[in-house]
């Protein structure tokens, strides 16, 4: 089954893959227990790694108002069983590698056509919410993510694409997180998983294949996205992840993000994967 955004940003539409927490923490500072909170909630809130900056904050509101301190952890509580009944039940294990794709010759490196797809001619006299809504229609019944992207936003991505060529994204898995690698080629993005590129480097199978058609751009103010998953290695809710990561790390990055993005490109020896699987948890994909 297809899943696709309507218009204005990639695939927003997915419910919560993981407990996407808001902040946590490491340390235990500043911080008075009560009677009424659990040894579950204590130990919870020790392990959370962002407490270090809302610790005076947090030690305030419970010392002033504890009982709109408790009210909010009973909240986060409710919030963190409703994401874990959501979740899927049988959630993926760890990928292995699969076979290397046989290499390409050099002339099957043309861009892909929208033309191929649907008749361009056809979309001239439609308004941009129009063509919306043929190309989500059109892919509803497909096993494929699609999305229409506002074509100045598609433009800040491709500088992004050309500056930082290749990245990283986290999936989560049953036991902790899968790593996805992806890497832009003028306007296609082409993932898999780290340990196949480990394995096979430059004929690494494909996990997802994402192209942007920008036939549109220009009179119609719109890129259209499709992509394509490997089923035996995503699902739908795997690979609307992953496209969301790429909205949200090359159209909007926070200084955060930028930073992770630099080290990673220019200054791996300090490039440290577990922040971005912070950035994954500190963001809630909807």
């Amino acid at each position: 089954m297809a899943s696709c955004s309507r218009i204005i940003g990639l695939v927003r539409n997915t419910a919560p893959l993981h407990n996407y927490t808001r902040f946590s923490l490491t340390q235990f500072r500043g911080f008075r227990t009560t009677a009424i909170m659990s040894e579950e909630q204590i130990e919870e809130l020790k392990q959370n790694p962002y407490y270090s900056k809302y610790a005076d904050k947090i030690a305030k509101l419970q010392n002033t108002s504890p009982e709109e301190f408790l009210g909010r952890l009973s909240a986060h509580d409710e919030r963190k069983k409703a994401v874990a009944a959501a979740a899927p039940e049988n959630q993926r294990d760890f990928s292995f590698p699969g076979r290397p794709m046989p290499k390409m010759s050099a002339d099957t490196s043309g861009e892909k056509s929208l033309e191929k797809i649907m008749k361009v001619d056809l979309l001239r006299d439609k308004t941009p919410e129009e063509i919306t809504e043929i190309w989500t229609k059109f892919f509803a019944k497909q096993e494929k993510i699609c999305a229409v992207i506002p074509a100045e936003t598609y433009k800040i991505m491709q500088q992004r694409f050309s500056e930082f060529k290749t990245f990283l994204f986290p999936i989560p898995r049953k036991n902790g997180y899968e790593f996805v690698m992806v890497q832009f080629l003028n306007n296609e993005a082409h993932f898999t998983t780290l340990i196949n590129f480990q394995a096979h480097k430059e004929n690494a199978p494909e996990c997802l294949g994402m192209v942007h058609y920008t036939e549109l751009m220009e009179d119609k103010g719109i890129v259209l996205m499709v992509g394509e998953y490997d089923k035996d290695t995503l699902d739908a809710r795997e690979a609307k992840c992953l496209a969301d990561q790429v909205e949200i790390y090359y159209s909007k990055p926070t200084d955060s993000r930028k930073e992770i993005m630099e080290k990673f490109k220019n200054r791996p020896m300090y490039f440290d994967h577990n922040d971005l699987i912070k950035e994954f948890n500190s963001i809630a994909i909807n």
